[in-house]
């Protein structure tokens, strides 16, 4: 069933896409070339559209005929936050939103799926005490900065044919099998009907792309993503709650240090630029079609990573994330994610970066 679901998503994401590629031109919602954008010519963009028609297409029978996946109305708050982020991903595709109605937007879908849908961390356990740490007041917005954050990672690393897919992809893949472990039949379901629909739609994604997703694809799949990751580890042990951050390490540790890099170049923390992994990547003599399968494979060894965290015991899940902290720091530096100079671990080690 859960496969069927997969396939139906696939299929209709390969049908809808061209349509939706035809819709893209006629309401103006194109990508033009400029200095930052790696592609040349005039490209349809909100191709996210077709993504979540086919997640809703094939989700909404599951919800209105099958019990075992909870009562309609409980879901409900998941559906209306999914199409407040579509609504606001269309409009930006058109009209090239500010910040502050986009963010606005996102806060809005976070709300609805937080009051509405009851969904909070609200307490952790944390390791080597007997006591849990209670959010309190704070969980809400705890919540709501959790899926707020996903979001905008994954739209930062939308800057090549075929990479938000597939990171997303990989990712819900590594959340839809926890799910299956866990005897999670709602997320592994959800997961799975996501994943089905961004493959139909990497088929005309991948490079050299005929459409991209535009911020229609890149909201929705930060917000499914988040959301199913509360879903499924919310209200845990503080190691287990760690789990959805590997999973997630690829475009976190992105949005990380794109932070980092402009404190430490002094430029304003909204500020678009061209220093992100794919770019940094590109630099060093990668051709797009490589750089995008490099990430892919990072984001595979995260995921693998989070399994095998999740079946580890507390000694062995704190070396494990010792271990990747310090990986991705070295990887870091010698990429230059930060800056040319920002060295710090490998200088210690006395390496030497290659200029």
């Amino acid at each position: 069933m859960l496969i069927g679901a997969l396939l139906v998503a696939f299929l209709l994401s390969i049908f809808l896409t061209p349509f939706v590629g035809k819709l893209a031109f006629k309401l103006g919602a194109t990508d033009k070339p400029n200095e930052r954008k790696v592609h040349s010519k005039i490209m349809p963009r909100m191709g996210g559209l077709a993504i979540f028609l086919s997640f809703f297409i094939t989700f909404l029978p599951f919800l209105l005929f099958m019990d075992d996946f909870g009562e309609f109305g409980e879901q409900l708050p998941l559906l209306v936050g999914a199409l407040v982020i579509i609504l606001i991903g269309m409009a930006d595709d058109i009209f090239e939103l500010r910040a502050a109605p986009k963010f606005l937007g996102q806060v809005l879908a976070a709300l609805i799926i937080v009051l509405w849908g009851g969904l909070e961390v609200e307490f952790i356990n944390l390791p080597f005490f007997t006591d849990t740490l209670e959010f309190g007041v704070l969980s809400i917005p705890i919540t709501i900065l959790w899926i707020v954050s996903i979001i905008n990672a994954i739209n930062l690393i939308d800057g090549l044919d075929g990479l938000a897919g597939g990171v997303s992809t990989i990712a819900l893949v590594t959340i839809a099998t926890m799910a299956l472990i866990k005897g999670d039949l709602f997320v592994a379901m959800v997961a799975l009907i996501v994943i089905g629909s961004t493959l139909g739609f990497l088929k005309y994604n991948f490079h050299p792309a005929k459409i991209f997703m535009g911020d229609t694809g890149a909201l929705f799949l930060g917000y499914i993503i988040a959301v199913l990751s509360l879903l499924g580890f919310k209200n845990v042990t503080m190691i287990s709650l760690i789990v959805p951050i590997i999973i997630l390490g690829v475009p976190i540790s992105d949005t990380f240090f794109a932070i980092i890099r402009r404190v430490v170049n002094k430029q304003p923390i909204s500020a678009a630029d061209k220093s992100h992994l794919h770019h940094c990547l590109i630099n060093l003599g990668f051709t797009h079609k490589q750089t995008v399968l490099l990430i892919y494979a990072l984001a595979a060894c995260f995921g693998l990573a989070a399994i095998i965290f999740s079946f580890a015991t507390m000694w062995g899940a704190l070396i494990l994330v010792t271990g990747l902290l310090l990986i991705i720091e070295i990887f870091v530096e010698k990429i230059g994610l930060v800056n040319s100079n920002y060295q710090p671990l490998l200088k210690m080690l006395n390496f030497k970066n290659k200029p």
